[in-house]
């Protein structure tokens, strides 16, 4: 029997998609492994690098954007983030499935990216809210934000639910428990698909 190449287990979708939790949840039972981002941005109380983010300055970012190291970035709210092409690789070629939890435009740098091994094993899929006024709800319903800032996330998640025809998957989100049964059946499914074992 050939050795397995892990599965890259791409996941988008909005917020208050619940593709974060998702994504934790599978990572968290030893399912896959999550990819660690870098980023620019300054630690929050109780993040240590190398488990929440590899935190890194704008120089050595911006090196290595320049050396092709990151398999995809992309500058937020002017912090820069990104996943390391050899965070991704090194699990893959051991035969272990990743989960990246990254936004539309994340997602679309990895579909370019023309390394053989990113190309076979990439399976993405798209958690996507059943309509807008559940979508209002969740990102009401966490009460941490202003009304301003939810209206620009309503406008923000709009805009990128247009993009989910563009994925291989589509969840459309129910119950956290509906969601994560599928979610998981759906990496099960590709584990078993047989040009992975070639």
């Amino acid at each position: 029997m050939s050795a397995r190449t892990g599965i890259l287990y791409l996941v988008s979708g909005p917020s208050g998609s619940g593709k974060t939790t998702l994504c934790r949840r599978l990572s968290n039972e030893d399912e896959a492994s999550y990819a660690i981002s870098c980023t620019t941005r300054k630690p929050r109380p109780g993040e240590e690098n190398g488990k929440d983010y590899f935190f890194l300055s704008i120089p050595e970012f911006q090196n290595k954007i320049a050396t092709g190291e990151l398999l995809e970035h992309a500058e937020v709210h002017g912090n820069f983030y990104g996943t390391l092409l050899s965070e991704v690789l090194n699990k893959l070629e051991a035969g272990v499935d990743v989960v990246m939890d990254i936004d539309v435009q994340g997602a679309a740098l990895v579909r370019e990216s023309k390394h053989p091994i990113i190309q076979h094993s990439l399976v993405d899929i798209f958690i996507m809210p059943p309509n807008a006024e559940e979508l209002r709800k969740r990102l009401t319903g966490r009460g941490t934000d202003s009304q301003e800032i939810i209206e620009t996330r309503m406008r923000n998640s709009l805009d990128e639910m247009e993009h989910w025809p563009k994925y291989s998957f589509r969840i459309v989100s129910g119950s956290h428990e509906e969601d994560y049964i599928f979610f998981k059946a759906l990496l099960h499914g590709e584990r078993l698909r047989i040009s992975r074992h070639i």
